[in-house]
């Protein structure tokens, strides 16, 4: 189900705000109100997928694949005699590939109770 909440709420603010004009406020509260609930300003860190390259109806199997793919990838042993700036950088995000992989782990196992 899609979110409406944030239009409604938009729009009676928006109005409110701009009590000049009324109607160009509530335009102006509806487009901030879209924004949210289309989640615009929701940080990649809050979806686990999208670390992966995955959309949320990925199965188990292209899960583990695409996880194996990023951290045989991004692994910081992989990179022994680069430079030390590489190497922080691939264990910023082989941190965030284990961490996106093991959150959507315990959202599966928490939809399947």
């Amino acid at each position: 189900m899609r979110r409406w909440y944030g239009k409604l709420l938009g729009i009676f603010a928006g109005a409110a705000l701009l009590r000049g004009n009324p109607l160009l406020g509530a335009l102006i509260g509806l487009l901030i109100g879209h924004a949210f609930d289309a989640d615009w300003f929701k940080s990649p860190r809050d979806n686990p997928y999208a670390v992966l390259g995955l959309t949320e109806e990925a199965s188990d199997a292209e899960v583990d694949l695409a996880y194996r793919r990023l951290i045989t990838q991004y692994h910081p042993d992989k990179l022994t005699g680069a430079a030390d700036e590489l190497r922080r950088q691939a264990e910023g995000k082989a941190r965030a590939i284990n961490g996106a992989y093991d959150r959507i782990k315990v959202l599966r196992r928490k939809g399947r109770r």
